[in-house]
């Protein structure tokens, strides 16, 4: 069967053109914006990318059009499958026709750490010998792949709440029918298609209803819009974790090296691991929780997270040059670039945090974060803002109490100029965005070799 992914470099749809493949069938795609990781895993595979949304490239007449949430009404392409009328789905629900039918799956849900958590319990899974397949919007070290068919029961999937297709406007997770779900936290986020946070909240009520009463739903115990979401119907056994949960979490050392998670009053392990933050010891806690749902005792899922690598573009160190190091963090909303921040300070105390950083989403650029802004970072050193042409009008009065530390650009090049003359050796430095940054960090990366080291 030849599928045709439109959106082919999200990283779902890049994770569903993996699945398609390795399950067999011819795979291409077509997009407008590429870059890594998922770049990179598509040249890996050898899957034809068409550059656009022009009509010709149905000529090929694939068996199936998977259509991707970036796709919209007036595009050429959508246009002519309508008109076609050839057929479509979208990749929610074909991965839950081709791939989740008759498999355990376990979804990770919720505003911030899905995919960590996600990537974690798969790897948790993988060093039990389970073998689990998966379906993550990141790359885990780990695996180097974003999606795999797997070879036992269990499948873990990253389960975001944005909507579905234009013809679909149901939030993707409602598609995949977990029978073990973890929730990590609820905020308000996804402006250009939520209204509020009880709109959400909605989206996330009707995912509750689809997990069996024979399953598990383990949530944090610690977030209130979780509380408040299960009040309005909960069907499903629960186990909570963090806060007063059935399963928690501490570091053992101020630089949060070593790591202990507690089951109940007695069970419980400890670490040393790879990783940091208060809000990665969360997700750690979540993963080792679901993977218990999945029979992985605590001490053998404690274990397996010494070995975690990390996620691509989850504070991923990049490069060193001349003793400053540089990161690549996909933070694109207050609480994350605030909690990244917060890991780095504890896990490099003494050194400066210097950020910087793209509000590419589209909640960021409507302004709809921009009271909570200066607070998330408040705790850098030093901030680049980048600042897109379209963004919110008050956005720079929101940075004002930022002072002298925050420097905006309207270009890519001058940030990264300006950057290179200010950093200082042992720095912290964390370029955050949820898109490509228009390569800045890569920029920034050859232009502080040249001049650091003379090339």
């Amino acid at each position: 069967m030849h599928v045709h992914i439109l959106g082919i470099c999200g990283t779902f749809m890049g994770g569903i053109a993996a699945l398609a493949q390795a399950a067999g069938h011819r795979v291409s795609g077509s997009d407008k914006n590429v870059y890594p990781p998922m770049s990179t895993q598509l040249k890996a595979l050898g899957i034809e990318i068409h550059e656009g949304y022009d009509a010709a490239q149905l000529d090929a007449a694939p068996d199936v059009i998977v259509v991707g949430n970036v796709m919209s009404r007036g595009m050429a392409v959508v246009e002519a499958i309508l008109d076609r009328e050839l057929p479509y789905q979208s990749g929610p629900q074909w991965l839950a026709d081709h791939v989740l039918r008759g498999q355990h799956v376990l979804a990770v849900a919720g505003t911030h750490g899905k995919t960590t958590t996600a990537s974690m319990l798969a790897w948790i899974l993988e060093d039990a010998g389970l073998a689990p397949g998966f379906l993550i919007g990141g790359i885990p070290v780990n695996f180097g792949v974003s999606a795999r068919s797997g070879g036992g029961r269990f499948f873990v999937v990253e389960a975001d709440e944005y909507d579905t297709a234009f013809f679909d406007k149901r939030a993707k997770f409602v598609h995949y029918r977990p029978r073990t779900l973890v929730l990590t936290n609820l905020e308000f986020d996804h402006a250009d298609i939520y209204a509020d946070i009880d709109a959400i909240r909605w989206q996330f009520h009707q995912l509750l209803r689809t997990v069996p009463g024979s399953g598990k739903i383990v949530r944090n115990a610690a977030d209130a819009e979780l509380a408040a979401l299960i009040d309005m119907g909960c069907w499903t056994p629960q186990e909570t974790f963090c806060a007063d949960g059935e399963w928690r979490g501490e570091f053992l050392d101020t630089a949060e090296r070593r790591l202990a998670i507690r089951h109940g009053a007695g069970e419980s392990a400890e670490t040393r691991w790879r990783l940091g933050g208060r809000h990665n010891l969360e997700n750690a806690v979540a993963a080792a929780a679901a993977a218990g749902v999945a029979g992985v005792p605590l001490g053998r899922a404690v274990e397996a997270l010494s070995r975690f690598e990390g996620v691509k573009r989850r504070m991923e160190r990049t490069a060193t040059v001349s003793d400053i190091a540089i990161y690549d963090d996909f933070a694109h909303h207050p609480t994350a670039i605030r909690r990244s921040i917060a890991g780095m300070r504890r896990r490099h105390p003494g050194k400066r945090i210097v950020v910087a950083v793209e509000p590419r989403s589209n909640t960021m650029r409507m302004g709809v974060h921009d009271e909570a802004l200066a607070g998330a970072l408040e705790n850098a050193d030093l901030v680049w803002m980048y600042r897109p042409k379209d963004i919110g009008t008050g956005f720079d009065a929101a940075l004002e109490p930022l002072g002298s530390r925050v420097r905006g650009f309207d270009d890519y090049d001058r940030l990264v100029n300006d950057m290179a003359t200010r950093v200082l050796a042992g720095d912290q430095v964390v370029f955050m965005s949820n898109g490509g940054f228009g390569g800045a960090r890569q920029t920034f990366t050859a232009l502080l070799q040249r001049l650091r080291e003379g090339k």
